[in-house]
């Protein structure tokens, strides 16, 4: 329920916001996990590329 208001309480869709987030953190950087909370989340359409 806490991911689900702040989600709304930082301007998302709380089922994009879960869908994209549960979609990708499986292989997501372990180091650059804070890019997956609401208030720094961009969706992966979005998302900027990383240099390899």
């Amino acid at each position: 329920m806490a991911v689900i208001e702040t989600a709304k309480m930082n301007g998302l869709d709380p089922q994009a916001y879960l869908t994209d987030v549960l979609s990708r953190i499986h292989d997501h950087k372990i180091n650059r996990l804070d890019a997956l909370l609401p208030w720094n989340w961009t969706p992966a359409n979005q998302a900027p590329t990383e240099a390899a």
